[in-house]
């Protein structure tokens, strides 16, 4: 009788071990799916193409590779060499370097498809993640705000304007809430500050596009 209470003690331990396991293989699997870099490097050309046809996506490239590009050359640079922790930038004091890198891609950039006429809604989205640095950059500074919250819930205002609005924010809200979900799961952020993250990025998103008018 006790052999069988212990046996049965272990299963359930370890049932519960496994579901912990694939809990975190999934949060881990949703962030770097939906990592800032990646919905950076790949928002652009979708924009561009909506926008603009084929020469609209040929402009998102351009903006893909200075506004995701090269800060994600910069991070990649720095986990080899063993400067940052990984690509996610988990530990806050290790931003710094790489978000100012961002922030001097994403003005270049701006000035760039300003300068040679660039799609208006492609300007707009660049603002945006503009914007959404501004906001980001100097709280980081004190607070581990999301940059993965932020990204996504931007993405996903950001799409809404290109693809069917209502089911578009629906799944993205979904999506945004199970990339916060793993952040949270990660214990790499707080509710606090996931819930901060998609305020920002949804709502400098917003703004950006209002006032471009698109």
């Amino acid at each position: 009788m006790t052999g069988q209470g212990m046996a049965g003690d272990g299963e359930i331990g370890g049932s519960g071990e496994n579901g912990e396991n694939t809990a975190g293989a999934v949060a881990r699997w949703v962030t770097g799916l939906f990592a800032p870099q990646v919905l950076v490097i790949g928002l652009p050309p979708l924009v561009g193409l909506m926008a603009d046809g084929w020469p609209g996506a040929v402009w998102g490239l351009v903006a893909s590779a200075l506004c995701g590009g090269i800060p994600a050359l910069v991070i990649l640079n720095g986990v080899r060499s063993g400067r940052l922790d990984s690509h996610h930038l988990v530990d806050r004091s290790s931003r710094t370097v790489p978000l100012l890198v961002a922030v001097a891609s994403v003005v270049v950039a701006l000035t760039l498809l300003i300068l040679l006429g660039a799609p208006r809604l492609l300007v707009a989205t660049v603002t945006a993640m503009l914007a959404a640095l501004a906001v980001t950059v100097p709280i980081t500074f004190r607070w581990k705000i999301s940059f993965h919250a932020a990204v996504s819930a931007g993405t996903v205002v950001v799409l809404a304007h290109v693809l069917p609005a209502a089911p578009t924010l629906v799944a993205g809200a979904l999506v945004v809430a199970t990339v916060c979900w793993a952040r949270v799961r990660l214990t790499h952020h707080t509710p606090a500050q996931v819930a901060a993250g998609t305020a920002v990025g949804a709502g400098t998103a917003w703004a950006a596009l209002s006032a471009f008018g698109v």
